[in-house]
């Protein structure tokens, strides 16, 4: 695999990290705020339940790319998540590439791009 190819396996995780990271982008959020500001943002396109949203905030928290504390603001305790400096350095990152492999992949499925000899 070339430095601007991606593992396919992975892309479907990538993807729910980046939908994430984005919901964070503006303002911090509680997990059930990212789930419907990323449905909303998609126009429902894309949806985060609960068995895999909360894996993934605590796998990007455990990477440094969000924050999350405990805010009991509303009267009910609940964590509230915010895009550290790592994190947008990692999102810019990612959009970036993802960019070039959307761009592959409509090259191939549109019949375009480099045909082997």
């Amino acid at each position: 695999m070339s430095d601007g190819s991606m593992d396919l396996q992975a892309l479907s995780r990538q993807i729910h990290e980046m939908l994430v990271l984005g919901a964070l982008r503006s303002e911090e959020k509680h997990g059930y705020q990212v789930a419907l500001d990323v449905a909303d943002r998609s126009a429902g396109m894309f949806e985060l339940q609960h068995g895999t949203l909360y894996p993934i905030l605590h796998r990007l928290e455990d990477r440094g790319w969000i924050k999350g504390r405990w805010d009991s603001g509303e009267g009910r305790r609940k964590k509230v998540y915010r895009l550290t400096a790592d994190g947008r350095r990692h999102l810019t990152g990612e959009i970036d590439r993802f960019e070039a492999v959307a761009r592959g992949l409509l090259e191939v499925v549109r019949g375009r791009g480099h045909a082997a000899p």
